[in-house]
Formats: C-alpha cells, structure tokens, sequence
C-alpha cells in the first residue's frame, strides 16, 4: 500500500472563458465606435436600390463620380481622362484589386458606363456599385 495519497484524481481540463469573453466585448465596442468614423469619399446623391449590406474591406478605395462630372479617388479630384493610369498605378503593387463606384443619381448613365471601363481597364478584379438602401 502506497503511502502519500489518492491518485485516482482526474485532471481538470477546464478552459476559462471569460478572460476571452472580456476582450471580444472591448474589441467589439471599439469597433461598434470607430466604424462611422471610417466613412470616407465625396458627399453624392447615391440611387435607392434594393439590395443587402456590404461589409466594408479594409483598405477600400472609392471612386466617386459627382454631380458636376468630377472624379474623385476617395477625397483627392483625378483630372478627367487620368482615372485608368492613376489606377493602374495605384493597385500595381496591392494584391486584393477591388474598387466601390459611388456616383451621384443624376449623373447620366453614359458618364457611369465610361468610368466602370476605366476601372476595368486598370486591371480592377472587383467593382462595387455603392447605393443607399431603398425606403420601404
């Protein structure tokens, strides 16, 4: 007979949870703040249409077509007919090519049309149309 004590005592294999619980909480608060402070691009008239919610990718570029006919890359004016180079040179080096078109519900279709192929033609993969949602 052994001397010492019982060693027929299961291990406990418990993971405590709320230390990660804790810090999911903070990280989402932070982001739940600093999301609307993200917004970037031009102020436009956006069309109404039906459709789900997009998650906003990190590093997105927006280009925005105005009600004057101005193109925007974000906030900076591209001068017209330098939108597909100063693309081109932008996504040169980035590995994830996707662009959002913002462009404001009186601007004619054939303005949009033209810088959807501008977009296209700088070797974006990926183009987002930006709309508000549709009043119900």
């Amino acid at each position: 007979m052994a001397m010492g004590g019982n060693n027929n005592r299961a291990i406990m294999a418990e993971i405590n949870v709320t230390p990660l619980v804790d810090v999911m909480l903070v990280l989402l608060v932070i982001f739940m703040v600093t999301a609307p402070m993200m917004q970037q691009g031009v102020e436009v008239n956006l069309p109404k249409a039906d459709t789900r919610a997009m998650a906003p990718a990190e590093e997105s570029v927006v280009v925005t077509v105005g009600k004057s006919g101005k193109i925007f890359i974000d906030k900076e004016e591209v001068p017209s007919g330098s939108l597909r180079t100063r693309l081109t040179t932008m996504f040169a080096t980035r590995a994830k090519k996707e662009v959002f078109l913002k462009a404001d519900a009186g601007v004619p279709y054939g303005e949009v049309v033209r810088t959807m192929a501008d977009i296209k033609g700088a070797g974006i993969e990926r183009l987002g149309m930006v709309t508000e949602p549709a009043a119900k």
